[in-house]
């Protein structure tokens, strides 16, 4: 289920606009299977985005957040060569990430 997080940029006027999708099917706990049984929740919880190492944005998100989220937002004082990285954990421990460096 869990793949790479898919990240785009690019820098105009020292403004980074990043776009992130993020493969993950966040399970809310209240649907039922065919059989009538309830599918157990399973859903991002926290989303956190580092450029060159140092956190610029943490998220915290719930069942609510649709599933393979898309994430877009704006980094300042951003340079080429920047790198980019966006990691997820959820809440039965499961953990994504992707990188991308800034051209």
């Amino acid at each position: 289920m869990a793949g790479e997080v898919k990240i785009r940029g690019r820098i105009a006027d020292g403004v980074a606009e990043l776009k992130a999708l993020i493969p993950h099917d966040m399970e809310t706990g209240t649907r039922r299977d065919a059989s009538g049984a309830l599918v157990p929740a399973h859903y991002i919880q926290t989303v956190t985005c580092l450029r060159n190492g140092t956190q610029v944005l943490q998220a915290e998100w719930g069942p609510a957040v649709s599933k393979n989220p898309f994430l877009a937002f704006s980094v300042r004082n951003a340079k080429p060569g920047d790198v980019i990285r966006i990691e997820w954990v959820d809440n039965q421990n499961g953990a994504g990430s992707g990188e991308l460096v800034l051209q």
